[in-house]
């Protein structure tokens, strides 16, 4: 799921997964970190879930994908569209 705040010159983007599902770490990687896994870990909340917030440039357009333990990557259902390869969302 993705939680989007506009703010004047960028988007608060939030990543948010269910705390277990899939089971252990998993971190959201992306052209806007540069696509790396240790750069934006997803961490629980007090809601059941798990999230991680990016600050985006407004107007552009971001790839990213989940990464989870086993080398385990996947897609967010929520992204604003997907290419075969990656998610990508627009802010």
């Amino acid at each position: 799921m993705l939680e989007r705040k506009r703010l004047k010159s960028h988007t608060q983007v939030t990543f948010v997964l269910p705390e277990g599902t899939p089971p252990g770490p998993v971190s959201v990687v992306g052209d806007f970190n540069h696509w790396d896994p240790a750069a934006h870990p997803l961490a629980p909340r007090g809601d059941g879930m798990r999230a991680a917030s990016v600050a985006l440039p407004a107007g552009g357009t971001h790839a990213f994908r989940y990464l989870a333990a086993g080398d385990y990557w996947f897609d967010d259902t929520d992204a604003d569209h997907h290419d075969g390869t990656n998610s990508h969302l627009r802010t």
